[in-house]
């Protein structure tokens, strides 16, 4: 099912984006759909370069596959930018990777990081601020 019919089947009106994450798209998108994952973050960086608006609190999104299907719709419920090195436990917890501990999400977040940064020809460092995103699965 593509975004386009998940989104008419879902009833719901207004705009929504369509998107995927950027590291284990199957993975990610099945652990929002079943409520697991329920927050996820982005470099600030990557939003400027790209002249990119940030989330807005209210907004949908059709979660995608890495083939691009639709998997759920989710509902943004909570935006704020911080920096790495202030990722609460709380919010590793609600991004729902591996055993939700704040040391596995900076592992596995460093290295994220560092190599989308060096496509940009930005480095990584502690205090690179990020975009948190909190979610609702709706449909």
């Amino acid at each position: 099912m593509t975004a386009e019919e998940m989104w008419r089947a879902s009833g719901l009106t207004g705009d929504y984006e369509a998107w995927s994450f950027g590291d284990d798209a199957d993975g990610l998108a099945e652990l929002v759909k079943n409520g697991v994952k329920t927050a996820t973050c982005s470099a600030l960086a990557f939003y400027k370069i790209e002249d990119e608006e940030l989330p807005q609190v209210g907004e949908y999104s059709v979660i995608l596959d890495s083939a691009e299907n639709a998997v759920c719709i989710i509902r943004t419920t909570k935006v704020y930018v911080t920096t790495f090195d202030a990722v609460t436990k709380e919010h590793a917890f609600k991004e729902g990777e591996g055993d939700r501990s704040l040391e596995y999400w900076r592992t596995v977040h460093r290295r994220f990081f560092t190599e989308e940064l060096q496509e940009t020809g930005l480095p990584f460092d502690e205090k690179l601020e990020l975009v948190c995103e909190e979610f609702e699965v709706v449909k």
